[in-house]
């Protein structure tokens, strides 16, 4: 109790310090931005009013990703973004290797693991040189200002890798001159700590935001610990006006342990990850132009046991790799005339690592894989507003990769502006995905002959916001159509390229703000897949209600998944259905200090995501927010 106490004292402090003064600003403010156009930068590169834009964007706020209360950007993300889901196995974490979560899918494109859906920060390409898919546990909440998800294929500005679409993590900045501090300690159920502090400054035109986090559970089950510590620093200033220099670092440490499936249960299944991320940006803003040439840098260092059954035999050596990426990228975007937009650009990627097994009894290394790859890509993006009624846009990308080859990248969409603020779009495009160094080279069934997998999709979309902004709703079909998917060919015993994809499905959405204290909101996705894979589910629905009023804020969403595929396997075929309640709610003691507690599965729903690990029943955490 002690520690509880001296807490407890803190905050009062605090509390006496700032007074009890109350203020209603964030909701005038809320109020103002619902007339506000929301404007993007993955759907162009440059930041674009999303109405010109022919494809599917949804955007997660800062507030959003601050009320959730999660370390992580992703248990947010599958609330909020309609056809988008993310499998987890616990209460904090999701790992690497054999029994790890954190697969991503969107609209069923995304694979295991996952590399047709690809996670960007600041529009650089995040993911395992060797492995070639995302690192769930490296994209937190502290270090990010807004998410922005293009669903749908991103092909065209991002290359492969963005078959399915993007998760681009836009990274905090420092607006206003100032100094602000914020911090979070919350503790809850199964012994789970999460602590994070940061620190924005501006000053004329330097600017800098710090952060670090620290948490870490006992896991809901024997053998499910995970620890995680990081920070990431960014630095800005403006040579100029119209000129800004933007250099970053991040780095995260995490060790997971794995306790296997419940019918196949594994010792010492541990893992300790490292990874780490680094930019450098120049960026131009005039009035007709705008670009920005940036130096970007991923690296990883990857340590694992695959651990032993009861009663076998411990491993006797480990799985080691370090694996990185490097690129360099340039875009520049300019009004050639009256409603036009021209944007060109160039990618080059080194990507590529070197894996071994570490004899632990005499420290030998036998060697795995080691290789390397390059890619170059230009683009050319071009937009076209006629009148007021209608926008064109038009892209086209060549890629080239060092072992598969060329690809052509082609896409095309209208915007059509109606009366009452309405918005329909048709969208046509090409995705790809060129195979990873796994897949051609790592563990059989590896097969060096594998050429890049490529989808079409065809997407027809409206949208309308109606009271003056208060409310705001969207609907999309869309048809996905795909060849040379690589899979495992078990009569072969090596990957090939002979599967296919055809999904089609609907999404749909909705927000009202009923008053400066309510706001609810709902999105709902329905896939149908002629091939099934894992973690993408049928049907998928959210609704939720957030409330504001006085010192007070309540949040709370209900969750349906229906009908996800655990196990695709011809002989046991598996689907999950579940009912998610979650409640969050805050006070703010003064200024200075606000309590929050967040409930999660109050329903106390037994279900699973992967297959063979049961996900906890209800859980509970609380703590506090401290800024000044």
């Amino acid at each position: 109790m002690k520690k509880e106490s001296v807490l407890l004292l803190a905050v009062a402090s605090l509390c006496a310090t700032a007074g009890l003064a109350q203020t209603t600003k964030d909701s005038i403010q809320i109020a103002r931005s619902l007339t506000i156009d929301e404007v993007v930068v993955t759907g162009t590169r440059n930041e674009t009013d999303i109405r010109h834009l022919p494809m599917t964007i949804s955007i997660v706020g800062r507030k959003q990703l601050e009320q959730s209360y999660q370390p992580s950007v992703l248990p947010t993300l599958t609330e909020e973004v309609p056809g988008l889901f993310v499998t987890s196995r616990g209460i904090m974490g999701y790992g690497v290797s054999t029994g790890a979560a954190g697969g991503m899918s969107l609209r069923g494109v995304g694979g295991s693991p996952t590399a047709g859906l690809l996670v960007l920060i600041d529009g650089h390409p995040q993911y395992m040189g060797l492995m070639g898919h995302p690192i769930a546990d490296a994209y937190q909440t502290m270090m990010t200002d807004r998410v922005e998800v293009l669903r749908g294929p991103a092909s065209v500005l991002y290359g492969s890798n963005a078959m399915g679409g993007v998760i681009n993590l836009v990274t905090r900045k420092m607006q206003e001159d100032g100094v602000k501090t914020d911090a979070q300690v919350g503790y809850g159920s199964y012994n789970t700590l999460q602590t994070e502090v940061s620190n924005r400054v501006k000053k004329g035109r330097f600017s800098t935001v710090v952060t670090g986090s620290y948490n870490r559970t006992d896991g809901h089950r024997d053998d499910m610990e995970f620890e995680q510590y990081g920070g990431y620093v960014k630095l800005g200033y403006d040579l100029a006006d119209a000129w800004k220099l933007w250099g970053d670092v991040n780095i995260t440490h995490f060790n997971a342990s794995n306790p296997g499936p419940v019918s196949a249960p594994l010792i010492d299944n541990d893992s300790r990850i490292t990874r780490g991320m680094t930019s450098f940006a120049l960026e131009n803003h005039y009035e007709k132009t705008s670009g920005a040439l940036s130096f970007f840098y991923n690296w990883g260092r990857h340590n694992i046991n695959d651990g032993y059954k009861p009663g076998g035999e411990p491993q006797t050596s480990h799985f080691n790799s370090k694996d990185q990426m490097l690129g360099l990228s340039w875009y520049q975007s300019a009004t050639l005339f009256n409603g036009n937009r021209l944007t060109a650009g160039f990618d080059y990627q080194h990507f590529g690592g070197e894996s071994w097994n570490k004899v632990l009894a005499t420290g030998e290394h036998e060697p795995g894989v080691d290789k390397q790859m390059d890619e170059f890509a230009g683009y050319i993006d071009f937009r076209q507003d006629i009148n007021s009624w209608l926008s064109l846009d038009a892209g086209i990308r060549v890629d080239y990769h060092s072992h598969v080859g060329t690809e052509w990248i082609p896409q095309g969409g209208l915007a059509f502006h109606l009366p009452q603020s309405a918005e329909m779009k048709a969208m046509v495009s090409k995705g790809f995905r060129n195979p990873t160094i796994r897949e051609m080279y790592m563990f059989p069934p590896q097969n060096p002959d594998l050429q890049p997998e490529s989808l079409m999709n065809y997407e027809l979309s409206f949208s309308q916001r109606l009271l003056e902004g208060a409310l705001s709703y969207g609907i999309n079909l869309y048809y996905i159509n795909g060849d040379n998917i690589i899979m495992t060919d078990p009569t072969l015993r090596k990957n090939v390229n002979s599967g296919e994809i055809e999904n089609w499905g609907a999404e749909a959405n909705i927000g009202y703000r009923i008053n400066p204290h309510w706001r609810i909101n709902a999105n709902y996705s329905w896939l149908h897949m002629e091939n099934p894979v894992l973690a993408a589910p049928e049907h998928k629905l959210y609704a939720g209600a957030d409330y504001t009023k006085g010192r007070w804020t309540l949040s709370t969403g209900v969750q349906y998944v229906k009908d996800l595929y655990t196990s695709v396997t011809k002989d046991q075929e598996k689907q999950e259905s579940f009912v998610l309640w979650n409640l969050r709610a805050g006070y703010r003691l003064c200024s200075m200090a606000n309590l929050f507690v967040r409930g999660e599965n109050l329903l106390a729903q037994r279900y699973e995501i992967n297959a063979g690990f049961p996900m906890p029943k209800a859980t509970f955490m609380g703590g506090v927010n401290l800024s000044f």
